[in-house]
């Protein structure tokens, strides 16, 4: 017990000080390349958070239990909006006025939309797995070309600006931290968390639904609260929709083509159609502007205790 409580605390910190370099590190990037921060969110941050997501699939495929993959990321991808967006807001509020993030919403509803069709289908195989993959390349490609277009909201360089800007050596020292203690801290967290779970007699099952999708949504969840904290609401949003667009395009592209991802009957009647519910939430924000304030994510994050709880 003492152990476990000890890889909790280890893996709380870890995730701490790999958001913290993560931000920087995105930040400090957008700058240098001329892109927005919103962008870098969108890519590497995303998907750097959701390397926990890619690791658990891929090990659960070569492991045998294809199931367990495409369980994990309809779970994280509802965390992601629920949790990882309401504890935030919870705590510092997430104003959407200078942020547009319409086009990102909508291709991450269109890929939910995507998944519940290849699941209704039948078995998410290779082919499927190709087209995820493609779609995610058109995706990047299309959101790196509308900023260079756009040239949205760039902080400018230049000394007089007040900014001074971190060199490539220290950036890539910063992200490269990031991408490693993220994931690590994450799959120390849940190994001492399931440890102590089984400890006290909680099954497997609801071990997997809800310590699982949410220990590798920790990342996601950490990179958020410090991004809102400092004030970066592009980074917390697009950390945030970049990731569920990420965990379905890439993971489960990259997935289906090890094995076959079957789809439980419960995923399939209930699961999807709640992921798809959650991916809508964010809507009226991001099209009315309306902050996402700490009363909005109180909700979020009780809506996710009556879906934990429903799962019981």
């Amino acid at each position: 017990m003492i152990v476990d409580l000890f890889l909790i605390l280890a893996g709380l910190v870890a995730l701490v000080v790999g958001g913290e370099f993560l931000v920087r590190g995105a930040v400090a990037m957008s700058l240098r390349l001329g892109l927005p921060p919103l962008i870098v969110g969108l890519t590497v941050v995303a998907f750097g958070t959701s390397a926990p997501e890619m690791i658990v699939s891929v090990a659960a495929v070569l492991n045998g239990s294809p199931d367990m993959a495409l369980g994990n990321v309809v779970g994280s991808n509802i965390a992601n909006i629920l949790l990882v967006l309401g504890l935030p807001a919870l705590i510092a509020g997430i104003p959407t006025r200078d942020v547009d993030l319409r086009e990102s919403w909508v291709l991450m509803v269109g890929a939910s939309l995507l998944l519940i069709a290849m699941a209704w289908m039948g078995p998410i195989g290779r082919m499927q797995g190709l087209i995820l993959l493609v779609t995610l390349g058109l995706v990047i490609w299309r959101q790196i070309t509308t900023a260079r277009r756009d040239g949205a909201a760039v902080p400018e360089l230049e000394a007089g600006s007040g900014t001074t800007v971190a060199g490539w050596p220290r950036i890539l020292i910063w992200l490269a931290i990031g991408l490693i203690a993220l994931p690590l801290g994450g799959q120390v967290l849940v190994t001492g968390a399931t440890d102590i779970a089984r400890v006290f007699g909680i099954s497997e099952a609801v071990i997997g639904l809800t310590l699982v999708a949410v220990g590798t949504s920790l990342p996601e969840l950490a990179t958020s609260v410090i991004a809102a904290i400092r004030g970066r609401a592009d980074l917390a949003l697009g950390n945030v929709i970049g990731s569920n667009i990420f965990n379905i395009l890439s993971i489960l592209g990259i997935t289906a083509l090890i094995d076959a991802l079957p789809v439980p009957e419960q995923m399939l009647n209930r699961d999807l159609w709640i992921m798809l519910a959650t991916a809508l939430l964010p809507a009226p924000f991001l099209f009315r502007r309306w902050p996402i304030n700490r009363p909005v994510g109180a909700a979020f994050i009780a809506a996710y205790g009556l879906y934990v709880g429903a799962m019981l």
